[in-house]
């Protein structure tokens, strides 16, 4: 049987860093076989410049929003970015789905192989039904008000049941709420129901107007309801902050990934923590520091949250808040931000860690033997990476 053999400056098996003197071992079609000593390798190695590792999980994107590439400036600060993302219409449908497929290409290319993908549309199905990559589509629900919340709701499901027929697994669609600021008490409760034991996503406090929404009932999102014809706050005030307010809603073993928590304070992580050990949920929560770069010039606390053992993975977000959609610079900008996290610690996040929360880790996130979880090699520098296998 022919093998593959690659040997790197670094290898990392989706857990840690090995020795520099171990070679990976795979089939033809990138079914692993194992990591073995150099010495006990044989011939016909490729020798390959960078860190090997295995293939990366986008966990947050949004590849429909891929033709507002360089249309907003960076640091507008997020409502301003949402303002934006809402008004800019107009686009050509040809345009749209060129830019989705060019992105994907890049991701694919760049040693993505499996996507936490947010979907407003059905705009991205075509390009998704080529199998290059896995994708959790995540159909994200806007509802403002109670009284809209089932007319919302219809609308979100048939954009599922689009999905669902052709995205068939290992492809995973599924109902998931947008953000705090944008989906109703009632609409929660719908969306507890129907997404019982499944993974879904929220984008978590990104900013300080989330938290002063529920906390006083004003502040910069009503600049935003506006755009939808909101003229006043439709949230109840709790005098809590966004996430004490919205996470209680979930109690149906869910897995949710908070995304982005920009702004989110020590205690708010404790509170979530306890919440999900104490009625059955799983949390995971999702970074994308260049995003936040782009947005708010800010980065998370990612220390902080690993102090309080929280499970961890990374995302791109989208063209409209992002430079490139590279996992390798997310890495990049995590390490040299935050130097005293260990380099294998960041790569977990962007392999198994990932590929835990999404219940793949049968087949991806690391190199164990029967497993296909892609080859991808990161340059020295973790500013750039290539699809091998």
């Amino acid at each position: 049987m022919a093998f593959r053999k690659f040997r790197a400056k670094q290898l990392f098996n989706g857990y840690s860093l090995m020795d520099t003197d171990q070679v990976l071992i795979t089939l033809p079609d990138g079914t692993i076989e194992g990591i073995v000593p150099l010495a006990a390798a044989g011939d016909d190695i490729e020798l390959l410049d960078g860190l090997l590792t295995p293939g990366l999980i986008n966990s947050h994107c949004h590849l429909e929003l891929s033709h507002l590439k360089n249309v907003i400036p960076p640091h507008t600060g997020l409502v301003e970015f949402l303002c934006s993302v809402v008004t800019k219409r107009g686009f050509e449908p040809a345009l749209i789905r060129e830019e989705i497929e060019k992105a994907a290409l890049e991701m694919y290319e760049n040693g993505i192989v499996a996507v936490g993908d947010i979907c407003n549309t059905t705009d991205a199905i075509p390009v998704k039904r080529s199998g290059r990559m896995r994708w959790q589509n995540f159909i994200e629900v806007l509802s403002f008000t109670d009284a809209k919340a089932a007319e919302s709701m219809a609308h979100y499901h048939a954009v599922l049941n689009a999905h669902n027929e052709v995205l068939v697994p290992p492809h995973r669609n599924v109902l998931t709420p947008h953000a705090p600021y944008s989906v109703s008490a009632t609409s929660f409760a719908m969306l507890n129901e129907i997404t019982a034991g499944k993974i879904i996503s929220i984008h978590n406090q990104e900013h300080p107007a989330e938290d002063e929404l529920y906390k006083t009932g004003g502040g910069a999102y009503l600049k935003l309801f506006k755009i939808f014809g909101v003229t006043t706050s439709p949230f109840a005030v709790t005098g809590k902050s966004s996430l004490q307010s919205y996470l209680p809603h979930f109690k149906n073993g869910q897995t949710i990934l908070l995304v982005h928590n920009t702004y989110m304070p020590e205690e708010d992580i404790a509170f979530a923590n306890d919440y999900a050990t104490n009625n059955g949920l799983k949390l995971v929560y999702c970074f994308c520091p260049n995003a936040n770069s782009y947005i708010e010039n800010r980065l998370p606390a990612v220390e902080r949250f690993m102090a309080m053992d929280c499970q961890m993975v990374l995302g791109t977000d989208s063209y409209s808040s992002n430079w490139q959609l590279s996992i390798a610079k997310e890495i990049q900008t995590i390490h040299e931000n935050f130097p005293a996290i260990p380099l294998s610690t960041i790569l977990q996040w962007a392999t198994s860690n990932a590929a835990n929360a999404f219940h793949w880790d049968d087949d991806l996130g690391s190199f164990e033997k029967g497993k296909q979880p892609g080859v991808t090699l990161l340059s020295n520098d973790l500013g750039s990476s290539k699809r091998i296998i």
